[in-house]
């Protein structure tokens, strides 16, 4: 199923895209005394039994709760995330991403390609092995997350707001010590993820050691959507086409079989240390060449950012940049 979260009424409800998407199914208002309908992080935490009865109700749908697409305003499919982290599972974009770093940095002195070598050279610009050991991650704000047509606008004191071309994954299932070979079942479905950030307020605030701060974590700053598709809707989500478009025009493109690590890596090392969540985001990282940084181009006040991802859907945003 394609799942969706839509305002209706100064409310959200839950609903089930149908007929191409062309359609929505009101989950909420089919059956209104059900709780697994009330919300989607009611529904995942209701498991098969409330999966089961959408897929019922998806191939009976009553006819008093079909909306057209175009008279809803979605939101982000899981609104309120249980916790969302993002993940380095495709780790080529963090090496591009830090030699792009060294190359800006030694944009200023006398001699850039002199000085950008020996920045390489002094390994502080160099991926540690670390990153193809293990899944590395960082906590993102779960209570800055936005929805698909939402404005994003940069924070205050940032020029550079930039998009990251990434996909997610959701837990189903709570649960501790998950085995390698049962940790495919813990995932409820897939969704496409924007981590946008302000680049220039970001490289500032890394310097000091502590992380991006309000580079990455702003309101709005984490963009899930369009819907929440089930995993049995993709055969294999290690094959799905990437693409980023600014105002129709394509900026980046990749694939998901260039990740290093899966979700299910991810949720064996972290179901070791503590507990999984279901209703929690995995994010995947972001693809080669996913972000204006790795390509040298910017945003501008009033652009458009589609990001697509095969199977799953267009995730649409226009970005708003004070002058």
């Amino acid at each position: 199923m394609r799942l969706v979260t839509f305002a209706e009424e100064n409310s959200d409800h839950v609903g089930a895209l149908l007929d191409g998407d062309s359609t929505v199914l009101d989950l909420t208002a089919a059956v209104p005394d059900d709780r697994a309908f009330s919300a989607m992080a009611e529904l995942i935490e209701s498991g098969e039994q409330g999966l089961d009865r959408a897929r019922e109700l998806c191939e009976r749908p009553p006819e008093s709760a079909l909306r057209s697409r175009d008279s809803v305003r979605l939101r982000a499919p899981l609104p309120h995330p249980a916790r969302l982290r993002d993940c380095g599972l495709f780790i080529a974009h963090a090496a591009a991403a830090l030699r792009e770093l060294a190359r800006r940095q030694a944009a200023g002195a006398e001699y850039p390609d002199t000085e950008f070598e020996r920045l390489m050279a002094s390994g502080r610009f160099t991926l540690p092995p670390l990153f193809e050991q293990r899944v590395l991650y960082y906590l993102a704000d779960h209570l800055s997350v936005s929805g698909p047509d939402e404005e994003i606008h940069a924070p205050p004191g940032a020029a550079e707001l930039d998009y990251e071309l990434e996909f997610a994954a959701v837990v189903g299932r709570t649960a501790r010590n998950v085995p390698p070979e049962r940790a495919g079942e813990h995932i409820f479905g897939y969704t496409i993820f924007n981590d946008w950030s302000a680049r220039d307020l970001q490289i500032e605030l890394m310097r000091t050691g502590t992380g991006p701060g309000e580079g990455k974590d702003f309101a709005g700053s984490n963009t899930l959507g369009p819907c929440l598709v089930t995993r049995d809707e993709l055969s294999d989500p290690y094959a799905l086409t990437m693409t980023a478009r600014v105002n129709g025009e394509e900026w980046s493109r990749g694939g998901t079989d260039g990740m290093h690590h899966t979700f299910e890596d991810a949720i064996v090392q972290f179901s070791r240390s503590g507990t999984v969540h279901a209703g929690e985001v995995l994010g995947s990282g972001t693809v080669l060449s996913g972000t204006g940084f790795d390509l040298g181009r910017h945003l501008s006040d009033g652009d458009e950012v589609e990001l697509e991802v095969s199977g799953i859907g267009v995730l649409r945003n226009r970005v708003r940049v004070a002058r």
